[in-house]
């Protein structure tokens, strides 16, 4: 299976997973009288979009290069996550100013049944937050590991409401609001791992050097080629799950321009060939004059 089959792969689990969870939460908070399980189903609702834009994106990103896009269409990948990002940061608002007008407004206490289904969404998400994380490392996919973040704030906010009902219920009249407090920690908790989602992805559309590890194979590996003495200058830059290199190679000052012209071909398709995650590679030929 390639990287992008495994992918989408990856994101229909996550679209099938968050639209049965958004309807549990919402029906479970209807009816056990928890806002922060109604808070829980927002976030999971807003999921399902952000679900969907990823498999756009890995589809649209994933398209052949073509004379408009000659390294291809894989920036679309950071893109579609800043739009990911923004649906993170609407559903963490919504859920806030709910539960500060809620923590203002008298209510009933949740149902203590609402603690059985609490529990088993948590460890359903953290379940699908490890599986779409390593789906997302597996094909390096900024997206998929933003939609695999999703899954880990919504395992967190579950667990605040979890504590939320708990305290509500263990002591009763004068605390309903700690389910309220609850989902306004939660909403805490979204905007922080907005943040970390956003990062990277910036990082990526910006061209920020953070690849030292793959430099180092890149370098390992052209000094095994025939004719390459050294390498210089490695240049780096991820585009969707490719990593496009420009890549200094110094070879015998003597040799005619054709053997360096081979050399420089022959490097090429053995990094292709032993690192498959790259995708464009310029080789650049520097003279030994030692």
């Amino acid at each position: 299976m390639s990287h992008q089959e495994s992918a989408i792969k990856a994101t229909y689990f996550s679209l099938i997973g968050n639209a049965g969870l958004a309807l549990t939460k919402g029906l479970a908070g209807f009816f056990g009288n928890s806002y922060a399980l109604i808070a829980d189903a927002i976030e999971s609702t807003t999921d399902i979009f952000a679900s969907f834009l990823v498999l756009f994106g890995l589809k649209y990103s994933n398209k052949p290069a073509d004379e408009n896009h000659p390294y291809g269409h894989g920036r679309a990948e950071p893109l579609i996550t800043f739009i990911v990002v923004g649906f993170l940061i609407t559903s963490a608002t919504i859920i806030a100013y709910e539960s500060i007008m809620n923590i203002q407004k008298p209510h009933d206490l949740p149902k203590s049944w609402t603690l059985i289904v609490l529990g088993i969404i948590i460890i359903w998400k953290e379940y699908s937050f490890r599986k779409v994380m390593q789906k997302g490392i597996e094909t390096n996919s900024s997206s998929l590991k933003a939609d695999a973040w999703h899954h880990r704030s919504d395992a967190v906010t579950s667990v605040a409401a979890f504590v939320g009902i708990s305290i509500a219920i263990l002591f009763g009249k004068g605390y309903e609001s700690a389910d309220d407090w609850a989902a306004l920690f939660a909403s805490g908790f979204i905007l922080y791992n907005s943040y970390l989602i956003f990062r990277p992805a910036l990082g990526e559309i910006m061209d920020e050097h953070l690849y030292d590890d793959l430099i180092s194979d890149i370098r390992q590996v052209s000094h095994k080629v025939d004719g390459v003495i050294d390498t210089e200058k490695c240049f780096i830059r991820k585009a969707g799950m490719k990593y496009h290199v420009d890549l200094h190679a110094t070879v015998d000052a003597n040799i005619t321009v054709k053997e360096g012209h081979d050399i420089a071909h022959l490097l090429k398709d053995t990094l292709r060939k032993e690192i498959p995650q790259l995708g464009h590679v310029l080789i650049h030929i520097e003279p030994n004059e030692n």
